[in-house]
């Protein structure tokens, strides 16, 4: 079991963090296969056989993309820990792997190849100058086929973190990582299990751990950069749900009016203010007179999360919605 170890002041200063070569990465995985999620489906048939083009045209690419969608160990020189929080850029992600060394990027492959599951050869591997070709493959795929659609991503992948934050804030680390992935879990007080295969602890930084959502909906790696920091890639919560949702009850509607039936509804996931009217096509003032009233019946309650105020349904709420509380 892995696991990965937070002192106190570590654990204070872990923090959320988006990562546009992580989603880049998650992308070119999910093109180079037949598409398994309704919410990425659209994007995928748009860019699915171009992209294959793409990959039969440049055998440096087709084996970095097939050996990264196999394999249990991805190679560290392109998985590196954000560095910008939230507002991270794919300029800065990319410096660094531009900047690896051959033998550093052979051995990261060769260690890729002997964790995967399926037998790959480097015979692709020719030439020099792999980092650069990396971020060049990183950068074009980014361009062509992840950027037109990060608004939709970003607003996700935001929604994720909202959600979280909240959770943070009101229940502490454990509860915040409920579900983050199959594998992962709290582990006493100090400790995070990353894998339930054998494996050295792994002992986190001052500076904190971060947690970096993707839009996948499975897939998730350990992040690394010596000597201490570490990143938890994870597939965000909500883009399934996000393609079809249904409605509040009619009778939730008839009870207590269609705005505040359809606000309590979609706080089904913890949200600010200016994501509930974004989401609900309404107001800012018209979603604050909602909130209040349902504050004031104790359906909802809110939690400051640094300049933000997070909202979630109460117990009562959940049971008012037709939800079992958690």
């Amino acid at each position: 079991m892995v696991l990965l170890r937070l002192s106190s002041l570590a654990l204070s200063r872990s923090r959320f963090a988006l990562s546009p070569i992580a989603e880049t990465l998650g992308s070119m995985i999910v093109l180079s296969r037949p598409c398994a999620d309704p919410w990425l489906a659209p994007w995928h048939s748009r860019h699915h056989e171009a992209f294959g083009a793409v990959l039969n045209a440049d055998p440096f690419a087709k084996g970095l993309v097939e050996l990264a969608g196999s394999t249990k160990y991805l190679p560290g020189f392109f998985t590196l820990p954000p560095s910008g929080g939230m507002r991270t850029g794919l300029t800065e992600e990319l410096k660094p792997v531009a900047a690896a060394r051959d033998a550093d990027v052979r051995a990261d492959f060769e260690a890729a190849v002997a964790r995967s599951w399926k037998r790959h050869d480097l015979n692709w591997l020719a030439g020099h100058g792999w980092g650069a070709r990396t971020a060049d493959l990183f950068r074009y795929v980014w361009k062509q086929h992840v950027s037109p659609d990060w608004p939709r991503r970003r607003a996700l992948l935001e929604r994720d973190v909202t959600y979280r934050a909240g959770l943070l804030a009101a229940y502490g680390w454990p509860r915040a990582l409920q579900h983050m992935n199959r594998r992962s879990a709290w582990v006493g007080t100090d400790a995070i299990r990353f894998s339930d295969q054998p494996g050295p602890d792994h002992i986190v930084g001052e500076e904190g751990m971060l947690f970096v959502p993707v839009c996948m909906t499975s897939g998730t790696w350990l992040s690394e950069a010596p000597p201490d920091r570490y990143a938890l890639v994870y597939p965000a919560r909500g883009a399934a749900a996000a393609t079809e949702r249904p409605g509040p009850p009619h009778a939730l509607a008839r009870l207590i009016g269609p705005g505040r039936a359809a606000l309590l509804h979609e706080l089904e996931r913890p949200a600010t203010t200016s994501e509930l009217a974004a989401q609900l096509g309404q107001s800012l003032g018209t979603v604050g007179g909602h909130l209040a009233v349902l504050r004031d019946a104790d359906l909802v309650a809110g939690t400051r999360v640094g300049r933000r105020v997070v909202y979630r349904r109460t117990g009562a709420g959940d049971l008012l919605a037709g939800r079992s509380a958690t």
